[in-house]
């Protein structure tokens, strides 16, 4: 597994390297946001660490160039700066993950091993259905009435959870800990940030609603669509 690392301490970077390296990861290294940039353009990794405070570029600029070019890649952001502030403007930027330094590097080891396989899955059903839409989580590729619809990669985690739990009722809370697997104030409206994203693109166009919002409980996907 092939792990970039976007860091500019060299003791954190020392402890990153030692500590993939001793699991078998192969661990690319850049010490600056441009450089970060030009190798995540040039070579396929299985995950992407990026430090928010970077020379030339910073880590909300470099992520949101990554996620142009690669909607599937994971991201974890490994900052210093906890505010949940910080964790919203990361996560609605296209970051999956969020750890705050300083860090015990099993934690991390295990998040990046979560993070990695939920970009491999190799479990459920080949197509995942409601009504007219359908998500291939091997293709990453989503279809609403036979049409290929663009989606991020947080778009595309969230609508798998919710087609997951079709005809179930899911909180923010519940879609927090699925999707973003961080535990961060719960009152942030990041959730319905993605869930007007997902309604954009899989719902107006069509002129349906799938997704319908359940007034003090949360979220559910429904297999029969109602007209906008």
């Amino acid at each position: 597994m092939r792990v970039l690392v976007v860091e500019d301490e060299l003791k954190v970077i020392a402890i990153l390297k030692q500590g993939f390296e001793e699991e078998g990861f192969t661990v690319d290294v850049a010490f600056d946001g441009k450089t970060g940039h030009l190798m995540a353009l040039g070579t396929q990794y299985d995950i992407i660490l990026l430090d928010i405070g970077l020379p030339h570029l910073n880590g909300y600029e470099l992520c949101t160039l990554i996620r142009r070019r690669d909607a599937q890649v994971p991201i974890l952001m490994l900052t210093a700066l906890g505010t949940t502030d910080n964790k919203v403007e990361a996560l609605t930027l296209g970051a999956d993950d969020y750890l705050v330094k300083p860090f015990e590097f099993r934690e991390l080891l295990a998040r990046v091993r979560a993070l990695t396989r939920r970009a491999r899955p190799d479990f459920g059903p080949v197509v995942l259905q409601a009504a007219d839409l359908e998500l291939n989580p091997s293709t990453k590729q989503v279809t609403c009435d036979g049409q290929l619809v663009a989606l991020t990669a947080r778009e595309f985690a969230l609508l798998e959870v919710l087609l997951r739990h079709k005809n179930e009722v899911l909180s923010r809370a519940d879609l927090i800990e699925k999707v973003w697997t961080l535990n961060f104030d719960t009152g942030t409206n990041v959730v319905d940030v993605y869930i007007n994203y997902l309604r954009n693109k899989i719902e107006k166009p069509f002129g349906r609603r799938l997704i319908q919002t359940v007034v003090g409980m949360g979220y559910v996907l429904r297999d029969e669509p109602v007209a906008l």
